[in-house]
């Protein structure tokens, strides 16, 4: 929370603070959601109650749908976008269903407001033979380092996982004879995802030549390491993904979340069902997996155009 958001909650008038606390407990003790995402449902929180307060609400129950439609308005007049907006209008519908649930409501007055859908660009993805490079540029390392960031390029792009998954990995999520990571996502929901034979050598190098070469009494049960021997900080894994990525020729500017969207995208295009990919990426629900059927329609259509003589 930015210290201006923090301001902001500080001058709320008590009732507001306090049932914005109340909020805060069950985001983070009945949800169990992440750091990042509480801090961003708590930010929209306050700056909705904010400006109920500058319409002068002081409490909960003064929250009508003339407010949450003028605060989401306030928005788009300030330069927000569509994404911007959509997300802020689901953070306040949460914020509404948990007042009500809580009994500080008599209605859910979030269940009536509505917001454009966000837009969701297609995501840029490498050609298969851009990734083969990428994930192959820091093949025979032998340096502690060049061989971690070999594991980290292999892993991401081999199973799909986010780039905070990889880094939370412990060496015993790795169960090397199956191949398979045990991997906790959004939600602490927890799934097993399979990686690949030049993978498990990336990992084997890794495991015998460069964990023990920067591991210190603080390593604790982290799979992959910073240089002092700490977990590694995913800002250090994004930087090794940008590295490999910029100097492939060719390949789009992405990071480790292009390499997931570039693993998911071959996966559907060597054959694999949309459902699979689901499982494989922890998607909750199926309609956020089919934005790679767009892309692979897109490709498709791109390779008829080049190639086909009546393209």
């Amino acid at each position: 929370m930015t210290d201006r958001t923090a301001d902001a909650r500080t001058a709320l008038p008590p009732p507001l603070s306090e049932a914005l606390a109340g909020y805060e407990d069950h985001l983070r003790g009945e949800r169990d959601l992440s750091e990042h995402t509480v801090r961003g449902y708590l930010a929209d929180a306050v700056w909705l109650l904010d400006h109920l307060a500058r319409r002068g609400g002081v409490r909960v129950d003064d929250l009508d749908l003339a407010t949450l439609r003028s605060w989401l308005a306030q928005g788009r007049t300030r330069g927000a976008g569509r994404a911007t907006t959509a997300r802020r209008a689901a953070a306040a519908r949460s914020f509404t269903g948990w007042l009500r649930r809580a009994g500080h409501t008599a209605e859910d007055v979030g269940l009536r407001l509505v917001s454009p859908k966000a837009h969701r660009p297609l995501p840029a993805v490498l050609a298969p033979d851009q990734a083969r490079a990428v994930v192959e540029s820091a093949a025979g390392a032998e340096k502690p380092v060049g061989l971690r960031d070999a594991v980290v390029l292999e892993l991401l792009y081999a199973s799909g996982i986010r780039v905070s998954e990889l880094v939370g990995l412990d060496v015993d999520d790795v169960d090397r004879g199956r191949r398979l990571l045990r991997v906790l996502g959004k939600g602490r929901k927890e799934r097993s995802v399979p990686y690949g034979a030049p993978a498990e050598r990336a990992l084997d190098a890794w495991l015998t030549r460069g964990r023990p070469a920067l591991a210190t009494p603080d390593s604790g049960p982290a799979l992959l390491l910073g240089l002092r021997g700490r977990r590694l900080d995913p800002r250090e894994a994004r930087r090794t993904v940008h590295a490999a990525v910029s100097a492939t020729p060719g390949a789009p500017d992405i990071g480790p979340h292009g390499l997931r969207h570039s693993a998911a995208t071959h996966v559907l295009e060597g054959g694999a069902d949309l459902r699979s990919v689901q499982e494989l990426l922890g998607h909750a629900s199926l309609a956020t997996t089919q934005i790679y059927t767009h892309v692979t329609v897109e490709r498709l259509r791109a390779v008829h155009a080049q190639a086909h003589p009546r393209a």
